[in-house]
């Protein structure tokens, strides 16, 4: 999927899948009929990517600040990358 937001280009081909809740179960791959991708692109900017199957609802594309794709990484359980690879650094010590 592709959306421009404010003026900027967010694709789902060309960027670095970092989490998502997207796994098999043994019957299909969504939850409840949707689902959420966190995505990391070429310039180090996040988006997620909504997937949607339900009827009348439309997937979509969210631009986030590293905040806010932190969040949605520590609440996605499928990881693609490891927290330093995503953000550049490690987490902090409890």
């Amino acid at each position: 999927m592709k959306a421009i937001i404010e003026r900027k280009m967010y694709d789902t081909e060309t960027a670095d899948l970092v989490a998502s809740d997207d796994y098999w179960d043994g019957r299909n791959t969504t939850r409840n009929g949707r689902n959420r991708y966190l995505y990391k692109t070429k310039k180090g900017n996040f988006f997620a990517h909504h997937v949607t199957h339900w009827q009348g609802e439309l997937d979509s594309i969210n631009p986030l600040d590293k905040d806010e794709a932190i969040d949605l990484f520590e609440s996605l359980p499928e990881k693609s990358m490891d927290y330093k690879e995503a953000f550049g650094i490690d987490p902090e010590e409890a």
